[in-house]
């Protein structure tokens, strides 16, 4: 077992403890004005702990019968989602968060971000080798992404819906989707992102109006500032006017741990989890932000090599869906503070305070670390029950035998 262990990824682990370093350090500063958060940077150590042990708990074994089982963990994430939506607790305006006792919760919702990446690569490595048809494979796989994408918009959770889309798109892309297919798509998202623009800043009374009779205006709220600024209310503005001036202030090397004003001075809510940028901006300026990026790129480098080296093609799929994933939430997270993006409550990866969001993470790492040890085997042995005739095709063969049967006798 301990030859098995050293076989993974150095580097990753690596950068994994330097993001833990940071995430410590940063959380402790974003709650020492706050007595009641003053324990969360000793719980980040807890989850780091918990999540290097998911790591090498699930790196250790062989990520195919994650994919093999993968629709019972479909179905079971699926549940979870349900329940979440009947029983589960309000938490900043996202009705999503499941009590296991008073003091553990977790969201569903972010648990079934690495299911979904382990479904959609069950479903496409069950078909043969080829390009992806419209209505056969792209049709029917973005029909099963929107049912748990429908469950968490009716929980509120705007970030975490978006992001199944983003898993969608990449895991599509990788799986080899048609190019006038992957063009069309893209058209048709580009065609609605300019219509929902233009239609929010023309129509803007009338959206508000129908948004505080569903009584999601808080949704405005976070529009307003990114679309229509001029528009925006002054508790709308509050959140990325006081984080835009904390980032700016920062400059190069920043005002110093513990010495950022505006995080300090309780200023910019949520310093602990969706603006911990902010404190690392403020404190340790353009250098610490870079610093975070720059471990960003390593880790998302080595996950890139090691779906270069699998010889199947699930492993690349969920490396890939992995990589969307990370990549939406961290552009997400800084761009939304950087005025580029809308504020959607995704916390930073790795990163901000939460146990659900750290362990998932930490948990498709490990997925990464098994198809960097078990992604040498031949593809034919990931789901030999599975690659012979769907039942749909032997409907269809069966219809054509029929037909020439008949041709045959007259």
């Amino acid at each position: 077992m301990w030859k098995t262990v050293k076989k993974l990824d150095g580097v990753i682990l690596f950068v994994l403890l330097l993001l833990m370093i940071m995430s410590v350090v940063a959380v402790y500063s974003g709650t020492r004005f706050d007595p009641k958060l003053d324990s969360h940077h000793v719980k980040t150590i807890y989850f780091y702990i918990a999540g290097f042990i998911a790591v090498i708990g699930i790196g250790l074994i062989n990520y195919k019968l994650y994919v093999k089982y993968a629709l019972l963990l479909y179905g079971i994430g699926i549940l979870f989602l349900f329940l979440a939506n009947v029983l589960g607790s309000k938490v900043n305006n996202a009705n999503g968060w499941l009590k296991i006792s008073e003091s553990i919760s977790f969201q569903p919702a972010e648990l079934f971000k690495m299911i979904l990446i382990l479904f959609l690569a069950h479903l496409i490595v069950k078909r043969k080798r080829g390009e992806l048809g419209f209505w056969r494979d792209v049709v029917p796989i973005g029909c099963w992404t929107f049912v748990p994408f429908a469950l968490v918009m009716a929980q509120n959770d705007l970030g975490n819906a978006l992001g199944y889309v983003v898993i969608l798109v990449a895991v599509l892309w990788i799986g080899n989707i048609k190019l006038k297919h992957a063009i069309i798509g893209v058209t048709i998202i580009g065609a609605v992102l300019i219509g929902f623009i233009k239609s929010y800043t023309f129509y803007h009374e009338e959206v508000f109006t129908f948004l505080e009779k569903i009584k999601r205006e808080h949704w405005a709220e976070r529009i307003d500032p990114w679309l229509v600024p001029e528009k925006a209310t002054a508790k709308a503005m509050w959140h990325t006017k006081n984080a835009g001036l904390a980032i700016g202030s920062g400059g190069i090397t920043g005002k110093g741990f513990l010495e950022g004003t505006s995080v300090q001075s309780g200023r910019v809510p949520y310093t602990y989890s969706d603006s911990i940028f902010v404190v690392i901006a403020e404190e340790f300026g353009f250098v610490g932000a870079s610093l975070l990026i720059l471990l960003y790129f390593i880790l998302i480098h080595r996950m890139v090599l090691i779906a270069l080296g699998c010889k199947d093609r699930a492993g690349p799929i969920i490396i890939v869906g992995i990589i969307g994933m990370l990549l939406y939430q961290v552009f997400e997270n800084v761009g939304a503070f950087l005025g580029l993006m809308p504020l959607t409550g995704i916390t930073l990866p790795f990163i901000s305070y939460g146990g659900t969001s750290l362990l998932i993470n930490m948990a498709c790492i490990g997925l990464v670390m098994s198809i960097k040890l078990y992604g040498d085997e031949d593809e034919d042995e990931l789901l030999p029950e599975e690659q012979g005739p769907s039942l749909m095709q032997r409907i269809w063969s069966l219809v054509t035998q029929g037909k020439g049967k008949s041709h045959d006798v007259s």
